[in-house]
Formats: structure tokens, sequence, C-alpha cells
């Protein structure tokens, strides 16, 4: 696996436009896919990295195209997006390791098994083809002889793709459809003229536009903040390994909560424990409250005092198109993974794995996840600032769920009816009152 960092070759340098259609700030899966079906409907589109694409989260994560176990309103986008993934990754003229093997989530207690009864309730209301196995039929499928489940639930047509490679291959994709990739270019603020969206400043030029999609993953609250939109989102480490080649257990990913794994087309598994870490800030403060109901929900959350680059101090800083910026500063966020993070992940898949109790981990690494409040994304356009749009707070899910959210932002942004109910994926739903329900953490 390659790793992004600031010292990453730049590979994507297409000149700055001096106008176009819409600009995607973020080259990450969201920001990407977006600009994808944006040229796919005609129109003329930049995405401007401040890092690299994909260099974030985008490559970090597990891997898992899913729809098994999500919030119920996701469910039909998510859907979608395993269309949209076979449709892309059919269309490029490069291996993205997309492939239907499902997805199987493993029981343990009668608790769990309760759990996923309610989840069948969801996917029968959608058409998902999950399923419930007994114990013996979740053995029969994964070969842990030791194991002792009590079952679990298996969504054939799930899906799993190799990170890395995804997303730089559909951005190449994108250039090869007429559509431009900038990297180490940060966008520094917003044009706004007359009260709309008129362009972007970026740090190496202007570019006129009249619609302006945010899809900037952790660092969206610090961009917004600077145009006074205010979008409760903090950032989770989460660590994850990779094994060497491994006999094959399950030809797809599988997992309880405190461990999960993907078979990967190098012969080994990307593993791990689901245990995340927060960095405590001034935003841990100013949004506190609106976090409460996900802190509770929570399962193996651990929080300490650090230096998170994502968040401003108690006093916001303003900036204007003339400074440097944060972005600039901090062109990609590469985390060093988190040793409790990396035990945990040892002992329990020594403890659910027998077989791979002294398994090699060829590498680690560590991402930064974008969490809202109630984990789920904001799909909304700004209504402060018309022309401009959000797609952020994927907390977690944003891979397999990418696609999908990008042919729906580009319906937004093209006036287009998006073709699903996105009231839960409302940026109002922060300032009306609405109460935070947290959706599923897996």
């Amino acid at each position: 696996m390659f790793l992004f960092n600031d010292t990453s070759p730049v590979t994507f340098q297409d000149a700055l436009p001096d106008r176009v259609d819409v600009v995607v700030i973020g080259g990450g899966v969201i920001g990407v896919s977006t600009a994808w079906y944006l040229r796919e409907k005609g129109l003329s589109v930049v995405v401007c990295d401040k890092g690299r694409i994909a260099g974030e989260q985008s490559s970090r994560n597990w891997g898992w195209v899913r729809v098994t176990g999500r919030d119920a309103d996701e469910v039909p986008i998510a859907m979608d997006s395993l269309r949209c993934w076979k449709e892309i990754s059919d269309s490029l003229d490069e291996d993205v390791g997309f492939t239907q093997r499902g997805i199987l989530a493993l029981a343990d207690t009668d608790a769990d098994m309760a759990d996923f009864e309610g989840w069948l309730e969801v996917a029968k209301q959608y058409g998902v083809d999950s399923r419930l196995f007994s114990a013996a039929e979740v053995t029969s499928l994964v070969e842990v002889p030791q194991a002792r489940w009590q079952g679990g639930v298996v969504t054939p047509s799930d899906c799993r793709a190799e990170p890395f490679k995804a997303v730089p291959a559909i951005a190449r994709g994108l250039q090869h459809r007429g559509g431009l990739v900038r990297e180490n270019c940060a966008v520094r603020t917003v044009d706004i003229e007359a009260g709309q969206v008129a362009g972007v400043v970026t740090e190496q030029g202007r570019i006129r536009t009249q619609a302006v999609v945010c899809a900037a993953g952790g660092w969206a609250n610090m961009f917004l903040s600077n145009l006074d939109v205010d979008f409760p989102q903090l950032v989770l480490r989460g660590t994850v390994a990779r094994t060497v080649a491994a006999p094959e257990l399950y030809d797809g990913a599988f997992g309880l909560k405190d461990i999960h794994l993907r078979r990967r087309q190098d012969g080994g598994y990307t593993v791990a424990c689901g245990l995340a870490e927060h960095t405590i800030g001034a935003n841990s403060f100013r949004y506190l409250l609106k976090y409460v109901p996900s802190m509770i929900s929570g399962d193996d959350i651990n929080a300490f005092v650090g230096r998170d680059a994502t968040q401003q101090g108690i006093l916001r800083k303003r900036w204007n198109g003339d400074e440097t910026t944060p972005f600039e500063k901090h062109r990609v966020l590469n985390p060093a993974p988190s040793r409790d993070a990396l035990r945990k992940i040892r002992h329990n898949l020594g403890k659910r794995i027998p077989q791979f109790a002294n398994i090699e981990f060829e590498e680690s690494w560590a991402g930064m996840i974008d969490a809202t409040p109630d984990i789920v994304p904001v799909m909304d356009s700004i209504e402060s600032h018309p022309g401009l749009f959000l797609a952020s707070g994927f907390s977690g899910h944003g891979f397999g769920i990418g696609p999908g959210a990008g042919k729906v932002m580009a319906n937004l942004v093209t006036g287009n009816d998006p073709g699903f109910d996105l009231t839960r994926f409302r940026f109002s739903r922060f300032s009306d009152g609405s109460k935070m329900v947290p959706g599923p953490a897996l």
C-alpha cells in the first residue's frame, strides 16, 4: 500500500481554468465522485485538493462497500452506490479491486442477534438481500473451527474495493472525460458577489464559478467557519493494519464489534478493531451537547488532550484569499497509528481467530474520520450562501456510499431531483432544534 504525505509526488496537475461551471473542494471519494457525475451531465468541473487525491481517509479506510447495517435513511443511496461503483469500475481502464463477495456481520450474544433482526426489518423494507444465519451456517462460511458464534447476518450483494487504488483511478477516469483535477492547490475561500457564489480563491489564483461543492472531509468545519457557516463536525483517528498473505477464511468482509477483516487482492487481510480516538480541542466543547447522544451510544471511543490541526482555537481566526491558510500548512493528515489500537487489534484477532494470533502485520496506518453528531452526513445546499453545497460528515461510511453520494450531489447542484428523500441529511438539522438521533456506528 502507498500512503500519501506532504512529500508525495504531485501527479494531478491540470491547469486551472479562468471559469468553470462547478468547483469541487476536496479530492476524496465524495469530491471526485461528485465531479464524475457533474461531468456526466456535461458540466465543466475542476477538483482542487490542498494535498493529494485520496490522500487522507479515502485511501486509509477499510475498503468495505456495503449496505449492511447502515442508517435506514442511507440505505437507498447505499444501494444505488453499489450500482454506481460497478458502472464506474467497469468504465475504467485500470483495476480498483471492486468485487462483489458479500459482507458477513457476526454475533456472539443474543443482544447482537436481536440487533441483526432489527436490521432485517430495514433490509426487507428496501429489498436488500440480507438474511440471518445460524451458528452452524456461519461456521460453514467462516473457516474458524474454534469459534463460537451465535450467528450472523449475510448480505451477498455487498462488495469491497482497494481504497488506495480506487479514488485516484476514478480521478484519472474523470480527466479522460474532460474533468480537471489539481493537487497541491488549496481553495482558500469563496468569492461572494451580490449575496451568492461568484468564484473561489485558490493559492494558485481565482476561478470564476456559480457553484461550489465543499467535500473537504475533516477540514469542512474549518473551511466553512471562515464563511460564518457553523457546521458541527469532529474528527476521530482510526487505526488499520494489513497482514501478510494468509489462508482464506471468507472471501469478503466480515467481523464482530471488536474485530473487522476484509480480504485483500494481495492475499492478506485489512484488519481493524473499531477503536476510535478523539483529540480534545475547542470544537469538542463548542459542540459537546450535540454529540452527547452519539457519545452515549458509541462503543469504543477514547479521548485525550492534544493538537488537532482541523480544529480552530477558542478565538476563531479569519483569513482572506491573499493569506496563507491552515490548509496549505497541513497538506495531508498522516497521523501515526495508535499503539493502543494496534494492541487491541492483535489481541482481538487472536481471541476471535486463533489461527491468526501470531500473523505478521506488514503495515499499519491511521486516518482521520469526519463525524457528525448523528453519525450521518450532510448532503445539501447552504441557504445562506446560494451556490454553495456541502457533502461532508460521512462518519467513516463515505468510501462505500461515495459514488452514490456524488450522484446525489451532482443532481442537487444542477437542480434535478436527487431521487431520494434527503430530509435526514439536511444541513439545517443542526440549528432547527432537531434531536440528534445517532445512526448505526458500524
